[in-house]
């Protein structure tokens, strides 16, 4: 009886010893699980949970479209939002009438040398070959072109011969007007920017290297925006680096989303495709396509040009063609013209620049020889500093 309780009590005893142990064991265990020291090189690397938030379209070689920004209600129901660091506050485009009356005074800084040039030869007492010679030769310095300087001259002959020079305000009323009749204040110079048949306005911008496309374009949707339009821009200029960066950050400053590629030399009219089919399904108001610059004697780079305009017109009608001249390359720029207008038949005129030459005449030429209107001038480095062009403002600009 004694030895049976014995070896009870032994086997109780070992039972407590072990479940003692137990909790000590499994504690070290799961202390060396939790070691967060060096990691073997051949160790797996611990998985990482996806990330739920990840925008599916940010794949490499993937093309990018943002959302228009939601159209808010009246003040009244909508709760404003604090301004943060990543959000900053939407620029305020100036209105295309005030921008009319700056951009005056610029161009008649400019161009002084012009207007009062002609002015003085005109009001000589006495005009003979030799001053008509000189009116000749500014009119040709200033790149108006041989057939429109020799037109001008020759009415202007004829007009002082009869009426005479009375005075020097006779004079400026004469020239003024032989010179708007010269830039042609008939020609349509509106852009058609109006949604129709239920599709966006679409716009190509075209032009050489260093003109000033992307900027074009990005000041162009500041006027669009001070027009109260939606713009939509599709960075179409695959080739040259940061351009589309460029671009989306003109369109963030006014609130304009940007179709983009998020590879470099990316197909450009695939770029420009999605643009237009964003804009559709955005329903916006204009859809603007900034295209690489390219050389007018490339003929691969213009026959993609084509290329760009073509698959654009699968989905939506091309309204506006315009292309971008450096207003200081004077008589160039009409030779680039010409080429370009066979390529992709261009509606209009975008002349930069206009501020750093006394080249103002080509207007007059290249409306005379492609028969195309400038139809938005640019004078300055300013983002504001792009407005429509009007014949008699022009010309008063000259001869003020």
């Amino acid at each position: 009886m004694n030895q049976t309780l014995a070896i009870i009590l032994y086997i109780v005893i070992g039972l407590a010893v072990i479940g003692a142990l137990v909790p000590v064991f499994l504690k070290a265990r799961r202390s060396s699980q939790n070691h967060t020291g060096p990691r073997d090189a051949n160790d797996p690397a611990p998985a990482v949970p996806a990330d739920p938030g990840a925008r599916p379209d940010a794949q490499a070689g993937g093309t990018l479209v943002e959302e228009r920004p939601e159209t808010q209600g009246p003040a009244s129901n909508v709760e404003t939002a604090a301004p943060t660091e990543t959000a900053p506050a939407l620029e305020t485009p100036l209105p295309v009438e005030g921008r009319l009356v700056r951009l005056r005074a610029r161009l008649a800084k400019s161009n002084s040398a012009l207007g009062k040039g002609l002015l003085a030869l005109l009001s000589s007492d006495n005009i003979d070959e030799n001053v008509w010679d000189e009116v000749e030769e500014t009119l040709l310095l200033a790149d108006i072109g041989t057939e429109s300087t020799m037109e001008l001259v020759d009415t202007l002959r004829e007009r002082v011969k009869v009426l005479g020079t009375r005075s020097p305000e006779h004079v400026q009323a004469m020239l003024r007007e032989e010179l708007i009749k010269l830039v042609d204040p008939t020609m349509d110079r509106s852009l058609n920017i109006d949604r129709h048949d239920g599709r966006p306005a679409v716009l190509m911008v075209v032009g050489v290297n260093g003109v000033g496309k992307t900027t074009t374009v990005g000041k162009l949707a500041r006027v669009f925006v001070a027009e109260d339009k939606d713009v939509l821009l599709g960075a179409a200029d695959t080739f040259r680096a940061a351009a589309a960066e460029q671009l989306a950050t003109w369109g963030a400053r006014v609130g304009v989303p940007t179709v983009k590629s998020d590879v470099d030399g990316a197909d450009p009219a695939s770029v420009a495709f999605e643009a237009v089919k964003a804009g559709i399904e955005q329903e916006v108001d204009v859809v603007m396509v900034d295209t690489a610059g390219r050389l007018q004697n490339k003929v691969g780079l213009m026959d993609e040009l084509g290329k760009v305009k073509r698959v654009i017109e699968k989905q939506a009608t091309v309204d506006e063609v315009l292309l971008v001249l450096d207003a200081t390359t004077g008589q160039n720029g009409l030779t680039q013209a010409k080429v370009f207008s066979d390529v992709v038949n261009i509606t209009g005129i975008v002349l930069t620049k206009l501020d750093g030459t006394a080249k103002g005449g080509i207007v007059v030429a290249i409306q005379k020889s492609l028969g195309v209107p400038v139809k938005l001038v640019g004078l300055g480095e300013g983002a504001d500093d792009l407005a429509p062009f009007d014949a008699e403002s022009f010309v008063d600009a000259l001869l003020s």
